[in-house]
């Protein structure tokens, strides 16, 4: 009976991730399209937030698979900087900004600042799913213990293989 619970518990909380990558999907579908209304921000915001969603669709349909939900994390964490362009660049003045370009740009900033907290939740499914990501750049080598290691230097050693000069004489 425990481990009746204990899988039902593991069930209800995959299904729980899977739900809150469906509900990640569906908010940044709905604040993009949002965001492309009125032909403001150039084709490849549209194709950078769309195509990242569909990695996401990607990363639903396939529960198990590692890559789906790591490309998907990746691709949300550089769709930040892309926005960040695209709202810097392409922001109209004030004398070209109606209500319409206002609702446009507001989405695409509320997108914008809802992505590091979707973020967050896809790297937590990324653990979930047995993926463990940890930023290795060499420094911590530099402190490691060696005295398990067999010197290669040291002559006392009993040779591994038979001296050939050694050997005895073969009878002809």
């Amino acid at each position: 009976m425990f481990s009746m619970l204990k899988q039902t518990k593991t069930i209800s909380k995959f299904h729980t991730a899977l739900k809150n990558c469906q509900a990640i999907i569906l908010v940044h579908w709905l604040l993009t399209v949002w965001g492309c209304m009125n032909y403001l921000f150039p084709a490849s915001y549209a194709w950078g937030n769309f195509s990242i969603l569909a990695v996401g669709i990607w990363a639903v349909v396939q529960r198990d698979s590692l890559d789906a939900i790591m490309m998907f994390l990746t691709g949300l964490l550089l769709t930040v900087l892309t926005d960040i362009i695209h709202v810097c660049v392409f922001y109209p003045s004030n004398d070209y900004l109606t209500d319409v370009k206002r609702f446009s740009i507001g989405m695409a900033i509320f997108s914008l600042l809802l992505k590091p907290a979707s973020c967050y939740f896809v790297y937590q499914m990324y653990r979930e799913r047995g993926g463990e990501y940890t930023f290795n750049i060499g420094l911590t080598r530099a402190g490691q213990d060696r005295s398990t290691y067999e010197p290669i230097d040291q002559q006392d050693a009993s040779p591994q293989w038979p001296d050939p000069s050694k050997a005895a004489p073969h009878p002809y």
